[in-house]
């Protein structure tokens, strides 16, 4: 079965009823001038709790105290010497 492909203007008028369809696992897709530009589709069982953001990582990275001053002496180097950085 083919996915739906709603035009925006129909999407927004009839957001509410596409959002239960999609809600119910009928995903279709919003389109510009016939172009497909986005999906929409139900989140996972557990709603957006499951969804990752940004800083799932964190405390596994590690970040150097002087990250901002890496390079220094090169960009320097490039800047006040007149050395290139490309071959």
């Amino acid at each position: 079965m083919e996915m739906q492909v709603v035009n925006i203007h129909e999407a927004k008028t009839h957001l509410s009823r596409l959002v239960d369809e999609a809600a119910r696992g009928n995903a279709f897709i919003i389109a510009k001038a016939g172009k497909p530009m986005v999906k929409v589709s139900p989140l996972p069982e557990g709603g957006a709790s499951d969804v990752q953001r940004l800083g799932f990582m964190a405390g596994e990275v590690v970040v150097p105290d002087d990250f901002d001053a890496m390079g220094t002496e090169q960009i320097e180097d490039y800047f006040f010497n007149n050395q290139s950085p490309l071959p």
